[in-house]
């Protein structure tokens, strides 16, 4: 082999006996935080999110080395599909406005909220699910599913969020028109627990992009990879990912400048 490679028979077992280079023992390293993110996501995370992880930890590496160690390691993320649709849109109360505008920043918490609804297929039938989420942390502070979609189910979405409320801190709720929310009863409670409504232009989905991400991450890193024989075993595993893993343990950040058309697409897919 030394032969036909025109190469010295010392100079290959010179090669043999050296030891890896610095840089290659800092990939075994780094590949090996990696895989226990990666893991601890439940294979979840793509390159973007561990890189950002592991900066916070004070690597100091770049998101294509990343990408690259693992590609060779076999590891990927799970990536977003993008669906385009329209939605008939309900008349909005004359005394509410759009007082978002799409400006999805909030320096403290409780101040504003941003609500939705979607569903979630089972073996016997569609689950609804309606969730509230915190502009401040983008954390869910109230959720509620129902097999109907109705006013009940936002009614008791917004009542745990009011719940966990430990001030009494003025609170806008911006929504969709959909006709849950432009309904009297939901426009009454509102009033009655002092938070402000606000509705979203007509067929301006951007303008509620920030709750629309949220049901795009719980289906793409949980719904979409489960088959749910019951309402019950699908409902219980949105309890388990809303709890157990997305509000204590994800990386969220909604703070920052007001948002253009571009950002907005990015966040209503968000890819992670």
């Amino acid at each position: 082999m030394c032969r036909c490679l025109r190469v010295s028979r010392s100079g290959y077992y010179a090669w043999r006996r050296r030891s890896d280079c610095a840089r290659k023992r800092d990939n075994r390293r780094l590949l090996t935080k990696i895989r226990v993110l990666h893991s601890g996501s439940e294979g979840v995370l793509g390159s973007g999110r561990i890189h950002a992880r592991l900066r916070e930890a004070g690597e100091r590496c770049s998101q294509n080395r990343i990408a690259r160690l693992m590609r060779l390691d076999g590891l990927r993320g799970i990536p977003s599909r993008r669906r385009w649709g329209l939605k008939p849109t309900g008349e909005r109360p004359e005394d509410v406005e759009n007082h978002i505008n799409r400006d999805f920043t909030a320096e403290v918490p409780n101040t504003k909220w941003v609500i939705d609804i979607t569903y979630i297929r089972t073996a016997e039938g569609w689950l609804y699910l309606a969730a509230v989420r915190d502009l401040c942390d983008a954390a869910i502070v109230g959720w509620s599913t129902d097999k109907k979609q109705d006013t009940k189910l936002v009614l008791k979405a917004v009542q745990s969020a009011i719940w966990q409320r430990n001030t009494r801190t003025h609170t806008i709720l911006h929504s969709d028109r959909g006709c849950q929310f432009t309904s009297k009863q939901y426009q009454d409670f509102l009033k009655e627990n002092s938070i402000t409504s606000s509705m979203s232009a007509v067929g301006s989905c951007a303008d509620n992009a920030a709750a629309e991400s949220f049901f795009g991450i719980l289906k793409r890193e949980r719904v979409n990879r489960r088959n749910y024989a019951t309402r019950a075993e699908a409902r219980s595993d949105i309890f388990d990912y809303i709890e157990r893993f997305y509000n204590p343990a994800r990386r969220r950040k909604i703070t920052g400048p007001k948002l253009d058309k571009t950002s907005l697409t990015q966040l209503s897919t968000e890819t992670g």
